[in-house]
C-alpha cells in the first residue's frame, strides 16, 4: 500500500468527519447519519466499510431485534485525533480567510 493510498482515506472530509463525530464516543449508524451533516447513506457506508477495512474503526453487532450496529475508533483511528482536530482547528480559525482569497480569485479570473 502506498502512502497516497492511506491519504487518500484519512484525508477525505467525511471519514475525517466520521472520525471527529467518533471521537466523542461510540455512534450508531443513524447517528453518525445525523451527526455528519449532508452525508448520504450510501456515502456513509461506503465511508464506514473503508475506514473498518484500515483498521480505523470497529463494527459491533449487539443480537437483537434488529441487530443493534456500533461503530467505535481502533486504537489506530484514536491515534488520528490529535490531526484531525488540529486540521478542524486550522480551518475553523482560517475560513474567513480562505473565504476571501476565493472572492479576490474569482473576481480576478
Amino acid at each position: 500500500m502506498l502512502v497516497v493510498d492511506v491519504l487518500a482515506r484519512v484525508g477525505s472530509k467525511w471519514s475525517i468527519l466520521i472520525i471527529g463525530a467518533l471521537g466523542q464516543g461510540p455512534r450508531r449508524f443513524s447517528e453518525l447519519k445525523r451527526d455528519v451533516q449532508g452525508i448520504s447513506q450510501r456515502m456513509l457506508t461506503l465511508t464506514v466499510r473503508g475506514l473498518e477495512r484500515d483498521g480505523l474503526i470497529e463494527r459491533t453487532v449487539t443480537p437483537s431485534i434488529p441487530p443493534r450496529v456500533d461503530y467505535a475508533l481502533t486504537e489506530l483511528g484514536r491515534s488520528l485525533l490529535t490531526p484531525v482536530s488540529a486540521l478542524a482547528e486550522w480551518a475553523s480559525e482560517n475560513r474567513t480567510a480562505v473565504e476571501r482569497a476565493r472572492v479576490a480569485f474569482d473576481k480576478s479570473a
